[in-house]
């Protein structure tokens, strides 16, 4: 019986069935939802309802994260992957976060990170959407970057009240994260303390990092992906059907049209 189960999540989470990509899909709304809702509950007040809520969204996190670890065949090397240890941080934000003495909400935005790094949602995507094939890595850099201002708008929220609380509040750290994140410093909100002021030098490093990175990605020549059997090439051209570093023939997917 466990054996079963076990071939069915492999089946689900790393087949090639209709089936097995709708649920991957169906995970992919998941997350979507799971992000929009902590963004749009963040200034509210924590009722039971919404902590019925969270709690529901834990255990499918939880299964989730069980399930993937469970049927991978290298469970250390697995765990550490980027997406598996956010994984980890918004379970511990779900199920921990009324325990402890300092608001973890703002980690519950790690889980858009899956829509970027998971492998197989990736190689579903690129099978299924051109749009996607030919401009991946503008998704998976546009992706990062809105990870990145959810994760530091919810922090900003969370851990500088001096901001203000409710919905003005949530507009404040919106505003401040932006105006950080872009340098361009109107001055009507200031970070007075230490903590801020360094809060302030992270959002600005990694921020521009993260825009120049999809800046790039938007503007640099056209690739796809596509991995040479012979030299491992990942990136060539769309129309390519030799690979530019060892000659090897490639079968690139496209859509037919020229």
């Amino acid at each position: 019986m466990l054996a079963r189960f076990h071939t069915l999540l492999n089946t689900l989470y790393t087949g090639t069935s209709p089936g097995s990509v709708r649920f991957r899909y169906a995970l992919m709304a998941f997350d979507l939802i799971t992000v929009a809702y902590v963004m749009a509950t963040l200034p509210l007040e924590v009722t039971p309802f919404l902590r019925a809520i969270n709690l529901a969204i834990a255990l499918v996190i939880l299964f989730d994260f069980g399930a993937r670890l469970w049927i991978s065949g290298e469970r250390l090397h697995y765990f550490f992957r980027v997406y598996v240890m956010s994984d980890v941080l918004v379970l511990i934000s779900l199920l921990f976060n009324p325990y402890l003495a300092f608001d973890l909400t703002f980690l519950r935005i790690l889980r858009g990170l899956r829509l970027a790094h998971s492998e197989y949602l990736l190689n579903d995507l690129r099978r299924d959407f051109s749009a996607f094939r030919d401009n991946e890595y503008v998704f998976v850099a546009g992706v990062n970057l809105a990870v990145f201002l959810g994760v530091t708008i919810a922090a900003v929220y969370s851990f500088f009240p001096a901001i203000g609380r409710g919905t003005d509040g949530f507009v404040n750290a919106i505003y401040f994260t932006v105006t950080t994140l872009t340098t361009t410093g109107y001055g009507d909100i200031l970070p007075k303390s230490n903590a801020a002021k360094l809060s302030s030098v992270v959002i600005m490093v990694v921020g521009v990092t993260l825009f120049v990175n999809l800046a790039r990605a938007m503007f640099r020549p056209r690739k796809v992906q596509y991995e040479c059997r012979t030299c491992g090439l990942q990136l060539h051209d769309p129309d390519a059907v030799h690979c530019k570093h060892c000659g090897e023939s490639v079968r690139i997917k496209t859509s037919g049209i020229t």
